[in-house]
């Protein structure tokens, strides 16, 4: 997959909170900082992101985009 984001993380999910439109995934990255993204239910269920997964982070403006890998 190709994106013009470059900021690039590498992050731990450490905990997913599903609503029945949108989910908040808390995010563990480096150095020790948290971030969280809010994305849709559908996506977080497409991802199959649980606490504990290795994910790499896409930040592009405000958005914070989770990529499974």
């Amino acid at each position: 997959m190709k994106y013009g984001a470059r900021n690039r993380i590498k992050a731990t999910v450490k905990s997913v909170t599903k609503g029945d439109i949108m989910s908040m995934v808390k995010l563990e990255v480096t150095a020790p900082h948290e971030m969280s993204s809010v994305l849709t239910t559908e996506s977080v269920e497409e991802l199959r992101l649980s606490p504990g997964d290795q994910i790499e982070l896409v930040v592009k403006a405000i958005h914070v985009l989770p990529v499974a890998e």
